[in-house]
C-alpha cells in the first residue's frame, strides 16, 4: 500500500479523528478521507468499521463532523472511514459546472465514457482501494464491515451492499436515491458517466438491483424525512420498498414528518444507525 500523509488529528469522544490523503491507484490523483478510531483501536486491538458515504457537494469532511457518528460509534467501540464524494482536479472538461455532476458528485461507481473513465472510478476505490487500505494502515477488521449514507451517498451505500453482501456485513441509508435510474439526478450522472444505454446503468440502481434478485443478508435500516425536498422528484423510497417486498429483502423504511434532508435529520436517528450496525458487526 502506498504511503498516507496526515492532514490532521484530533482527539474526540475518547478515541481519535483523523483526515488523510493519498495517492490513489484507483483514481490516478491524491485522494483524502477521514477515519475515526475508538480508544480501543488506538490502543492496537482491531474493530468493526463502518464507511460513511456523504451526499453531493460533500467532502471526507462532511459526515463526520456533521452527522454525529462519532459520539456513538465511540460507545460500540466501532471505527469510522469516509472517503470524498469524487476525484479532485481530474480536469474533465465541465468537471465544476454544476453541483451534481464532476467534483463533489462520483455517485460512487466507475465511469465507463472516454471523457470520464480514467479518473472517475469512485466505485472501485469504494470498494476495494480505500477499505484495503483503512484495514492495513489502521487497527480495522475487514471482516466486520458496513456501510451507510446519505442521499447520492445513500444511493452508493445501497447498491455496493448489494452488490458485495460478502464484503459488507450492514448496510443502511439516509434519504438515499433509490431508484437514480429514473431520476433527475441519476439520469444526468448516469448517462454522463455511463453513456446513453440505460441497460448498463441497472448495476448501480439499488431498486434493479433488487428487481434482479440482488439481496442482503440483512435486514436494511432507511429514514427519510417527510419533508425532504427532494423526496418525490429524486429520492422515490417507496419504489425501493416494492422492490424489496417482491424480492424478499428485509427492510426497515421509517418515514418522519417534518423532517428535510439535511444533515439535522440525520443527527436525530443517526444513534439508531449505530446500533443497527453495531447489533450486526458484533455478532459476526
Amino acid at each position: 500500500m502506498g504511503a498516507i500523509t496526515t492532514l490532521e488529528e484530533h482527539a474526540s469522544c475518547g478515541g481519535r479523528v483523523g483526515f488523510y490523503s493519498h495517492p490513489s491507484e484507483s483514481l490516478g490523483l491524491e485522494a483524502r478521507f477521514g477515519v475515526f478510531l475508538p480508544e480501543r483501536a488506538l490502543a492496537g486491538e482491531r474493530v468493526p468499521v463502518i464507511h460513511v458515504l456523504a451526499g453531493l457537494t460533500c467532502t471526507q469532511d462532511t459526515f463526520l463532523i456533521k452527522s454525529n457518528a462519532v459520539r456513538f460509534a465511540a460507545r460500540h467501540g466501532i471505527a469510522l472511514v469516509a472517503p470524498d464524494t469524487s476525484p479532485r482536479g481530474a480536469g474533465v472538461a465541465g468537471e465544476d459546472d454544476a453541483y451534481d455532476l464532476g467534483t463533489g458528485a462520483g455517485f460512487y461507481l466507475d465511469a465507463t465514457t472516454p471523457a470520464w473513465r480514467a479518473h472517475y472510478r469512485m466505485g472501485t476505490y469504494v470498494s476495494h482501494e480505500l477499505p484495503e487500505l483503512t484495514q492495513d494502515v489502521f487497527a480495522i477488521d475487514g471482516a466486520r464491515r458496513g456501510i451507510m449514507g446519505h442521499s447520492m451517498g445513500g444511493h452508493g451505500a445501497l447498491v455496493h451492499a448489494l452488490r458485495a453482501p460478502a464484503a459488507w456485513k450492514s448496510v443502511s441509508a439516509f434519504a438515499p436515491i433509490c431508484h437514480p435510474a429514473i431520476v433527475p439526478w441519476g439520469e444526468k450522472a448516469f448517462s454522463t458517466y455511463l453513456g446513453p444505454d440505460r441497460a448498463t446503468w441497472a448495476r448501480h440502481d439499488a431498486t434493479l438491483l433488487l428487481e434482479a434478485g440482488h439481496t442482503h443478508p440483512t435486514e436494511i435500516l432507511v429514514d427519510q424525512g417527510e419533508a425532504d425536498q427532494f423526496l418525490h422528484d429524486q429520492l422515490k423510497p417507496e419504489l425501493l420498498a416494492a422492490a424489496a417486498g417482491a424480492a424478499g429483502q428485509g427492510l426497515r423504511l421509517r418515514l418522519h414528518p417534518r423532517y428535510d434532508h439535511s444533515y439535522w435529520f440525520i443527527q436525530s436517528f443517526i444513534a439508531d444507525h449505530i446500533d443497527h450496525h453495531a447489533a450486526i458487526l458484533n455478532a459476526v
